[in-house]
């Protein structure tokens, strides 16, 4: 028989055994030729007009794609040929040599991995016209997409994957030739780990791993208070201390607290049990030592990937909200430049509802609001400059709010600088008009936006009685940089086209001078073109991180499901057994479920928890929504987790449905 012939009759042999690889393959070599045949459409191209950094960071992703499929091949294949030791060991019985049997298996890997990596390109090539598609719906952009053969990308995917191939032989080159051929006929009967007691040592170390995750959480939930984070002033120091306590905590739950959990279950029921505990709990805790590395480093990804993907999505899902602080009116216009624009809004029949602020100035220093324990603190040293707006130029917004004899409130405090730097109400301060020192009562702190982020100077808003605004005018002898601001919001939603391009048809007539440090003139930008630009930016992140959290998920999903294969295969004898003493299908498969709820459910369980913290800890800083973000990439896991794991129970099924 040819070698030929022997390649083909042994893939057709294992094709039960590859299939699923086979099809991961080809959906990972899809994702990534897509992506890539993605950044070098030319309608992309021509609808985001990749800047350096855009194209870095599609680059950079594809990078990280073939880094993810690299590993998940490379263990993938490992584990496959396992599996197929015995078959290995017989080639060798045989009399053929291991240079023969290396040729036999490189053979049949190469004839594999270039037809899923052809398939592969062959549906990246046509699906990348639907993610073109998916992508410019996320920007918002409305135009036809092309599809474009990009010969670069062709080059690219060919050198990456033919790497990728050369290292898969030397894989196995070193795993046949290391290995004796006695240990080929027992490698699928070698236990991971037999339990021979639970020793006191096992007990700490589990409840150790317990705290050790409990203490990241909650230092992840101080990693920005400044109030109570002795760590603050070292953040780095801080988050690298989250980092190590979690990762170990969860290597050493997976490798000692399941065991202490599962031990401590099965003295309470005294030594009787039931099929569920022999065929779940049992296997579980005997295969803990070689699952550990792998769970952890499962669960990790998972809480990674989650984490990447949320972030993203805050941010996308808060463009509008970013936009709104930026520029709180639909247009804004500053030192009464641009009143050309009213009256062409006039012209045009455009029916807008108006607010005009006065804008003044004063120094103060924060450190008066802020907890007592934080008034000797580095962080506030100096006065800073902060508007000022009268109380009846806020009622223009909201009617109901009034003031009493020196009293006034912040509004404008939210998002980053209320996180980190959290102010309190009821409270007296001494502000500075000039040379002046008014001392006045805060007496609540709001979040409304107002005015132009270039007007704010990036700090909150100081409300005062129109009487004491006056005061402060006056005291100020430096004329203002920006002293007024008309805020336009349209009636109808529909005259916002027009609008739009009158405002940017003046943008000439906008331009205020700054005389500032860093600039000279400013042009400021209405909210719809905020709000673009946040779209623009957020979308494009968005998008590159789903292909990113796909990988991962194919990659760890994969990974769990071939070890259930694997494992299926090694207790088909003990179902074997368990039929022949009289036990009915159904009570095995209650045991499977059990175990399986475990295996997929724990690591996505812990995978989401570490997400949750890690994202609660600082998704302020990305966006102004956290639930619904959240729950939403939680839930696409948890259903994609369950595929996985119904597809692993089907296998468990067929194994015991054949094991008499």
């Amino acid at each position: 028989m040819t070698l030929s012939r022997l390649v083909f009759r042994s893939m057709r042999k294992n094709v039960k055994q590859y299939y699923l690889y086979f099809f991961a393959l080809i959906f990972s070599v899809t994702l990534c030729f897509s992506f890539t045949t993605l950044q070098y459409n030319p309608s992309v191209v021509e609808a985001l007009e990749l800047s350096r950094t855009a194209s870095a960071g599609f680059k950079a992703a594809s990078y990280i794609l073939y880094f993810i499929i690299t590993l998940f091949v490379l263990y993938a294949n490992q584990l496959f040929m396992k599996r197929r030791s015995k078959e290995i060991g017989l080639y060798q019985l045989i009399g053929m040599t291991k240079g023969l049997v290396v040729r036999l298996i490189a053979l049949e890997n190469i004839v594999l991995f270039v037809v899923a990596v052809c398939a592969g390109m062959v549906i990246g090539y046509f699906s990348s016209r639907l993610f073109a598609m998916a992508l410019l719906q996320l920007l918002e952009i409305d135009m036809v997409i092309n599809l474009a053969f990009s010969q670069e990308a062709l080059k690219q995917s060919i050198i990456i994957f033919s790497i990728l191939l050369v290292v898969i032989i030397l894989q196995l080159v070193w795993m046949i030739r290391r290995v004796s051929l006695l240990s080929l006929f027992s490698a699928t009967k070698q236990a991971d780990e037999r339990v021979k007691r639970f020793s006191i040592f096992h007990s700490v170390m589990g409840l150790i791993g317990l705290l050790l995750i409990a203490f990241g959480y909650y230092q992840s939930t101080m990693l920005f208070d400044v109030e109570k984070s002795a760590m603050f002033e070292n953040l780095y120091l801080h988050m690298l201390v989250i980092l190590g306590s979690t990762v170990l905590g969860t290597f050493l739950f997976f490798r000692y607290s399941v065991s202490l959990i599962m031990n401590t279950v099965r003295a309470n029921k005294k030594g009787h049990l039931k099929v569920t505990d022999v065929l779940a709990v049992t296997p579980i805790m005997h295969r803990m030592k070689s699952n550990a590395k792998s769970l952890t480093l499962i669960t990790l990804l998972t809480g990674l990937a989650v984490g990447i993907m949320t972030l993203s999505y805050i941010s996308y899902y808060s463009a509008e909200t970013k936009a709104r602080q930026v520029s709180p009116y639909d247009y804004i216009l500053l030192n009464n430049q641009g009143n050309e624009f009213i009256q062409q809004l006039d012209q045009e029949g455009v029916e807008y509802n108006i607010d005009t602020y006065e804008i003044a100035t004063v120094n103060l220093n924060i450190k008066d609001l802020v907890s007592d324990t934080l008034q000797d603190s580095p962080l506030f040293e100096g006065d800073s400059t902060t508007p000022v707006i009268s109380l009846s130029n806020f009622q223009q917004r909201v009617h109901e709010v009034q003031l009493q004899n020196e009293e006034a409130f912040i509004t404008s405090y939210a998002d980053i600088i209320a996180e980190v730097l959290p102010i309190h109400a009821g409270r007296e301060i001494v502000v500075k008009a000039g040379e002046t020192e008014i001392p006045i009562y805060i007496t609540e702190i709001r979040e409304d936006y107002l005015l132009s982020n270039i007007v704010s100077y990036g700090s909150p808003l100081v409300v005062v009685q129109d009487a004491l605004f006056e005061e402060i005018q006056e005291n100020n002898t430096e004329p203002e940089r920006i002293s007024s601001q008309i805020g336009i919001n349209l009636v109808h939603e529909g005259d916002k086209e027009k609008a739009e391009e009158i405002y940017s048809s003046l943008a000439d007539q906008r331009t205020v001078e700054l005389n500032d440090k860093y600039t000279d003139t400013f042009v400021q930008s209405s909210y719809e073109e905020v709000r673009k630009q946040n779209v623009a930016v957020f979308g494009l992140t968005i998008f590159v991180t789903a292909f990113l959290g796909l990988a991962f998920l194919l990659t760890t999903g994969s990974i769990l499901y071939f070890k259930q294969m694997a494992e299926a295969e090694e207790e088909r004898e003990s179902y074997n057994i368990l039929r022949k003493i009289g036990f009915s299908k159904a009570d095995i498969l209650k045991g499977i479920y059990a175990k399986q709820v475990f295996n997929f459910g724990v690591p996505l369980v812990i995978g989401l928890l570490h997400s949750y913290f890690a994202v609660k800890s600082g998704w302020w800083l990305f966006g102004s929504e956290l639930v619904a973000p959240l729950l939403i990439i939680m839930v696409l896991y948890i259903v994609l987790y369950t595929v996985f794991a119904v597809l692993s129970i089907q296998y468990y099924k067929r194994v015991v449905n054949n094991s008499l």
